[in-house]
C-alpha cells in the first residue's frame, strides 16, 4: 500500500533498524519504545488487522514471532518479554504489527500504560538491533 510506512520498511524505501527480515515478515525496532529493544513484526503483505491475516500465514509469522520473543531476552539480558497486537484501538499504523518488548522485574510497566523512552541516537538504537539480529542469526 502506497501510504503505509510499514509496507515501505518493508519494501526498503523508508529506512529502520531491521533486527530480521524474512519471507514471513519483518521486524524492526519501534522508534517510541516502551523499553529499548522493543521490536515490532509486521508481515510483508499489507493488512489492517490480526483477522485479515491468511489462514495461510499465520504459522510462518507466528513463527517469526515467537522467534524475536525468544531472541530479544537472550540479546539483551531481559527476564522477558510483552507480546501484544492491537487491533483498530490504539493501533497508531494501519497495518498488523506485533510488539515484542523486553520486560525485566520492577521496570515499571503497569497493565497497558506504555511509557514511552527514546534512542540517544542512531548509533544507539543500531546496537539494539545489532543484538537482536545476531541472536536470531
Amino acid at each position: 500500500m502506497a501510504d503505509c510506512v510499514f509496507c515501505a520498511i518493508v519494501a526498503g524505501s523508508v529506512p529502520a533498524f531491521k533486527v530480521i527480515d524474512s519471507p514471513d515478515g519483518v521486524g524492526f525496532l519501534d522508534t517510541r519504545p516502551v523499553f529499548k529493544g522493543h521490536v515490532l513484526i509486521v508481515p510483508r503483505t499489507h493488512v489492517v488487522t490480526l483477522p485479515d491475516l491468511s489462514p495461510e500465514a499465520l504459522p510462518g509469522y507466528f513463527g517469526l514471532v515467537q522467534r524475536v520473543s525468544a531472541a530479544v531476552p537472550a540479546a539483551l539480558g531481559a527476564k522477558g518479554t510483552f507480546v501484544a497486537i492491537n487491533n483498530i484501538v490504539s493501533q497508531s499504523v494501519p497495518h498488523l504489527h506485533t510488539h515484542v518488548v523486553p520486560r525485566t522485574k520492577g521496570d515499571g510497566l503497569r497493565g497497558f500504560f506504555w511509557p514511552r523512552t527514546k534512542y540517544a541516537d542512531d548509533e544507539e538504537a543500531n546496537g539494539y538491533a545489532e543484538k537482536i539480529a545476531k541472536e536470531l542469526g
